[in-house]
């Protein structure tokens, strides 16, 4: 296992076992987001995609809070529309902007509160775990606010416009197995197991081709804004990229050895 921040840091970054792991380190003020830690989280996400050793991405956060937002009190300055506006897209927005260029797997372990941006958070990953004592919310409205950091964009994609719009409106915190019940969080953990049972997961897809896995993802999210015969084009092409890969060959020979793959992407 590799650390590249001592725990000190307000982010922290490993990798084990082709699984990168991104905990927001600042528990005493349940990891609320500042400059530096949007800077370091798009670097890190930037990082995971480069290396060849990652499979899958865990993004989580330290002691009892995943994220409570953005630490408004690190993140001031001029307020005008325009001052506004640059704050965000140099700011906030270039974690969903890296999040949507990563092309591998991103589960967001939520350990605990994860409000407004916290949320927003979660929702640019492409599965949440939760904690069975995690609470979220999307609390812009209670401030007067929008959600800057995408919640509009994605939540009504993970749970519907209706439930959407509910959560966004009420501002209200809702529980684990609510999330669940919603299909806002794929599964709830005990929250002692949380780490443990996202880990495992995530080691299956670590433990897959991942060219069939990357190229999935892709056809998924492509497939969202194309038409029934676009996305059969699509996936045409990419069952010919798979269909002629090296992980295609080791996996039919992996399956008829009865033994574990060996991949190599490609």
């Amino acid at each position: 296992m590799s650390s590249s921040a001592p725990p000190e840091q307000p982010l922290l970054y490993e990798v084990s076992d082709g699984i990168a792991t991104i905990t927001l380190n600042q528990p005493d003020k349940l990891n609320a987001l500042n400059d530096q830690m949007v800077s370091e989280c798009v670097e890190r996400i930037n990082e995971a995609k480069a290396d060849d050793a990652v499979r899958v991405l865990i993004l989580t956060g330290a002691g009892k809070g995943f994220c409570s937002g953005a630490d408004v009190g690190k993140m001031g300055g001029e307020v005008t529309p325009v001052s506004v506006r640059a704050r965000l897209q140099n700011g906030l927005q270039r974690i969903p902007v890296a999040m949507s260029d990563f092309d591998k797997p991103a589960i967001a372990a939520i350990n605990g509160v994860a409000a407004g941006a916290g949320l927003d958070l979660a929702l640019m990953c492409d599965l949440r775990f939760a904690a069975a004592s995690a609470k979220v919310a999307e609390t812009y409205s209670r401030l007067g606010l929008v959600p800057g950091a995408g919640g509009a964009y994605f939540l009504p994609r993970v749970v519907g416009t209706a439930k959407a719009l509910e959560m966004l409106w009420s501002a209200e915190f809702v529980g684990a197995e609510e999330a669940l019940r919603i299909g806002l969080v794929n599964r709830v953990f005990a929250d002692d197991e949380l780490m443990a049972g996202t880990r495992a997961f995530a080691l299956k897809i670590a433990k897959a081709p991942p060219l069939s896995v990357r190229l999935i993802k892709s056809a998924v999210y492509r497939g969202l804004n194309m038409d029934v015969r676009t996305g059969l084009d699509l996936i045409s092409s990419y069952l010919s990229i798979a269909r002629t890969s090296n992980d295609h060959t080791e996996a039919m020979a992996a399956f008829r050895e009865k033994r574990d793959g060996h991949y190599q992407g490609k």
